[in-house]
């Protein structure tokens, strides 16, 4: 079927390459969502900003780019946020320049209409980094406090990742008030693509750290000072499990929500789309909450716009061994909800697959783990792509596991404990694997709300 990996409610490019989000917002009520785009092939290529709107964020409709690397100061667009300044909108970017010293600098574009762009002709903003930072500084996040704007960066320093701050009364003079946080040697040694933003009373800060040994993705919750300035971190998590995951942004909409949009690929992977003339998507939207002082994740309630055809509501009994045909679900584009009450799996595993064929070669394999408490995305025979086993411990969590998982064609988004754990990945499998299975090893379980949707 050509085509066919193409996600039917992921926000995908209409030809070319598609990365990192940029300059997500909500402008005059139609939510914009830009990306890092190279349109003349579904490769890595001289940055550009795609540019798509939705009214719902679930509906996308692609506008003209945004930005393409058209001054002399730029041979790539990169990474950067989007703003609301009185009625205009105005984008803060890296430009990247090959063959240039320094190789990254800040830049703005404005626009009245929120489709056509002008850049501002005293670019850069900011036209180099602090001395004794690295030449690895780019994405600038933009947000307003009070009568300020304020602007953090990523950098490196000592081979240590970090995030540095500036000011501005218009979004075109900016001063340096200093580093605002930086790693103390095990959070990697670039932080790309930061989102700082306050969160239930708590101040986050969301990066990519390059060289991570244990995340790709963390959030940090600490205290921001921004007098001295110094954002002190308390600690950090996981911000997305999966090797399809990266460089997520958070933006504010008109109703205060916090909404996360990641790349729904990563750096040397797979693309079979490539054929068809392009490669990238992004995760659906995630709406952030804090619950026991942990950042969690769902999907933004507008996914009800997407529900169909009720496939399976009710109660499973589940023993050893036997498998739970459930003959009535196929598909592949699904919502599943599931709760496991509290205590009650014993020391079983449970098995879910998913996008199966009818003689069961090809399936992606999800597994709870009841005894050793973790959670494994078993992709070894999900079909073309890489062929990741990705376990997801959860020893410090109780109560009920309560679990939701969006399928659309060639990906799976899984969240498990109120989304206190998000894993994300791409699947590949043949049209023809529509097909889903349940069952336990050792013990027996009963589900009592599987709830199962096509959504359209």
């Amino acid at each position: 079927m050509e085509d066919y990996y193409r996600p039917v409610y992921h926000l995908s490019p209409r030809q070319g390459w598609m990365n990192d989000p940029n300059g997500l917002i909500q402008f005059r009520g139609t939510y914009h969502a830009f990306y890092q785009h190279y349109p003349h092939a579904p490769d890595v290529g001289p940055m550009h900003w795609g540019h798509a709107v939705s009214r719902d964020l679930v509906h996308w409709e692609h506008l003209p780019i945004a930005l393409y690397p058209d001054q002399d100061y730029e041979t790539g667009c990169f990474s950067g946020s989007a703003v609301d300044n009185n009625g205009e909108l105005t984008l803060v970017y890296t430009a990247h320049r090959d063959g240039i010293s320094p190789k990254e600098v800040q830049c703005a574009a404005f626009s009245r209409d929120g489709i056509r762009f002008t850049k501002y002709e005293k670019n850069p903003v900011i036209p180099c980094p602090p001395a004794g930072y690295g030449e690895d500084f780019r994405d600038p996040m933009v947000f307003r406090r009070g009568e300020n704007w304020y602007l953090v960066a990523g950098c490196t320093k000592d081979n240590r990742g970090g995030v540095l701050l500036y000011t501005s009364k218009d979004l075109r003079q900016w001063d340096y008030l200093g580093p605002f946080c930086q790693s103390e040697g095990s959070l990697g040694t670039m932080w790309e693509c930061p989102s700082f933003f306050e969160l239930d009373g708590s101040w986050i800060l969301l990066c990519s750290p390059m060289a991570m040994e244990k995340a790709k993705c963390i959030f940090i919750t600490g205290e921001a000072d921004f007098e001295k300035p110094a954002f002190t971190g308390k600690g950090w998590q996981n911000a997305g499990y999966g090797y399809e995951f990266y460089a997520p942004q958070v933006f504010t909409d008109e109703r205060g929500r916090r909404i996360l949009i990641g790349w729904m690929d990563m750096w040397k992977g797979e693309f079979p789309s490539k054929k068809d003339g392009w490669a990238g998507a992004f995760t659906f939207p995630r709406e952030l909450f804090l619950e026991k002082g942990k950042v969690c994740q769902r999907p933004v309630e507008e996914l009800a716009l997407l529900r169909g055809k009720e496939l399976f509501n009710g109660n499973l009994k589940l023993r050893g061994g036997q498998k739970k045909n459930l003959s009535a679900v196929k598909g592949d584009c699904l919502e599943i909800r599931f709760t496991i009450p509290a205590g009650q799996a014993g020391p079983g595993v449970l098995n879910m697959l998913l996008r199966a064929a009818g003689d069961g070669k090809e399936k992606t394999v999800l597994q709870w783990d009841f005894a050793s408490r973790i959670f494994i995305l078993d992709k070894g025979q999900s079909g073309i792509g890489r062929p990741e086993r990705l376990s997801v411990p959860w020893e410090d969590e109780d109560g009920d596991l309560e679990v939701h998982i969006l399928i659309d064609r060639s990906s799976v988004e899984i969240f498990l404990f109120r989304g206190r754990y998000a894993v994300t990945g791409r699947i590949y499998p043949q049209p023809s694997s529509v097909f889903y299975d349940m069952y336990m090893e050792g013990g027996e379980l009963s589900i009592p709300d599987l709830r199962i949707i096509a959504l359209a």
